[in-house]
């Protein structure tokens, strides 16, 4: 799946104010720096956020950004595809079905591109930002309980990331 540096810097500033949730406003300067994200990228991410009502702004000198709804009922696909669009880089689902039908010849690749979107909508759509905050993955958000294994060291899987990061990390 692909994100855009965009998508993963409102997660990070969504994360942040679930973990703040219920604590009053936070400000954008407050988000950036423990964020470490851009300031100016954040306010128009935010502002986008604003737009589509999943965050509201509380104006004064306690003012800044809060979630209009509890972390436990925003699941990241909304997040995604508010900032991203498609959840999966093969088109919609409706556009690979009518591929499927139409294309004989490569039906069977369709139907595997359809599943690996299915598979990552699914996921998606079923992982709040109060599973992420709480430290529970897709896996525990679907069943309900965690699964560690002890033998098993944490693996961390790459997500490929477009765009330039602003700044450097050898900083």
């Amino acid at each position: 799946m692909k994100i855009s540096q965009k998508g993963l810097y409102a997660l990070q500033a969504m994360m942040m104010l679930s973990r703040h949730y219920n604590q009053g406003a936070i400000r954008i300067r407050d988000i950036a720096y423990e964020e470490a994200l851009p300031e100016k990228f954040l306010e128009l991410i935010l502002l986008e956020l604003k737009n589509a009502r999943m965050v509201e702004s509380v104006r004064g000198a306690k003012g800044g950004y809060q979630l209009r709804r509890a972390p436990a009922e925003i699941h990241l696909s909304e997040i995604i595809r508010l900032i991203d669009g498609p959840l999966a880089p093969f088109g919609d689902a409706d556009q690979l079905r009518t591929l499927i039908s139409r294309d004989d010849e490569h039906r069977a690749l369709y139907q595997v591109f359809l599943a690996v979107r299915d598979a990552a909508a699914k996921i998606l759509e079923h992982t709040t930002l109060a599973d992420i905050v709480n430290g529970k993955g897709a896996e525990s958000s679907k069943s309900g309980k965690s699964r560690k294994r002890k033998s098993e060291p944490l693996s961390v899987l790459p997500m490929v990331v477009h765009g330039n990061p602003s700044r450097s990390k050898e900083e």
